[in-house]
């Protein structure tokens, strides 16, 4: 969306108390740049979703090598044998997207595991290195770090340093209980007379508020609340104080599987881009300008699209709302007036 550093605010915002425990036990041995390979249990095998604490499905996907998606790669590349993915998810990681698992060694989540992928269609080790979001630009500008996996926004302002691979759209999403008839159906119009939770300072609250003012002109009305913490947030949904959560798509993702076999369980009752109504934003791999990597990457992609293993990955992370029909090289991102 439109700035990472805020995007991660409103993730680690939206994370409820199972999500805060498995933060919590990542932060436990994250300190520093760490790296971390993953070794597949047979040749053209990667396990999707390995340690992830209920975040996800375990799904062992079979990628056999492309030749011709390998003979794309730039040759430093291709004769190094190794990709290295960046992620930017120290210190606490942010799941279902990236974070230190249930082993406290493995990184796991649905950014590294497409990594591992697209490694394992274009015949490479995927070498996954794990930092700060800030430390992650410095190892795709210094080379260190090939392609970055970590829910970076497209935008024109990163085109003029980066190059990008487009995989996931970038949503925000509403958050109801299981039993609660409310569809977002695209239309601003029917969040009147409905209670909004809202995390100050984000994206969602910016839109949200824009909504609440056209509502008013309109002689409607919306209620937005906020509350000092993600549990506080799902201590009001579940006893009906709130009648929505909005805030970004893959922590309501995520806290809709912890609630699945609890007393309260949640629904995503429908998604936005976070770009807004005028432009559909895109998450993509990001690499340095003039590498020649997206255009792999973006051809290891559409091959995973083409042949379901893309489709299984999204499913097994509860993302599939989020998917794109292909992948684009530098597609058009946010203006520079957003950016």
């Amino acid at each position: 969306m439109h700035h990472e550093p805020t995007l991660r605010v409103r993730l680690l915002r939206g994370l409820g108390a199972a999500t805060a425990a498995v933060t919590l036990a990542g932060g436990l041995t994250a300190c520093g740049d760490a790296e971390a390979t993953a070794t597949p249990s047979a040749s053209g095998k990667v396990t999707v979703g390995a340690e992830s604490n209920g975040a996800a499905r375990r799904t062992e996907l079979s990628v056999p090598v492309v030749e011709s998606l390998r003979a794309r790669l730039p040759a430093a590349v291709r004769e190094r044998g190794e990709l290295v993915v960046g992620v930017g998810a120290l210190p606490a990681g942010f799941p279902p997207l990236a974070y230190v698992g249930t082993d406290q060694k493995t990184l796991t989540g649905a950014e590294p595991d497409l990594g591992r992928l697209v490694a394992a269609a274009l015949g490479l080790k995927p070498v996954v290195k794990n930092s700060t979001w800030e430390n992650l630009f410095v190892g795709i500008d210094s080379g260190k770090v090939d392609v970055a996996f970590t829910n970076v926004t497209v935008t024109e302002e990163r085109k003029k340093k980066y190059e990008f691979a487009s995989y996931r759209q970038d949503n925000l999403a509403f958050e109801v209980l299981k039993d609660s008839p409310w569809n977002f159906d695209g239309d601003y119009r029917n969040l009147a007379g409905r209670t909004v939770a809202v995390s100050s300072g984000t994206n969602q609250e910016k839109i949200l508020l824009e909504w609440q003012k056209k509502l008013r002109a309109e002689g409607k009305d919306l209620t937005v609340k906020y509350f000092p913490d993600a549990n506080s947030v799902f201590l009001a949904l579940s006893g009906k104080k709130i009648d929505i959560n909005f805030a970004p798509n893959p922590s309501i993702a995520y806290h809709v599987t912890q609630t699945a076999n609890g007393s309260t369980p949640t629904r995503n009752a429908g998604s936005f881009s976070g770009a807004g109504e005028s432009l559909q934003g895109l998450i993509a791999a990001t690499a340095k300008k003039d590498s020649g990597l997206a255009e792999p990457v973006a051809a290891a992609v559409n091959h995973l699209i083409e042949n379901g293993q893309y489709e299984k990955l999204l499913a097994a992370w509860n993302l599939s709302n989020e998917a794109v029909k292909t992948s684009a090289v530098n597609p058009p991102g946010l203006p520079l007036s957003n950016s």
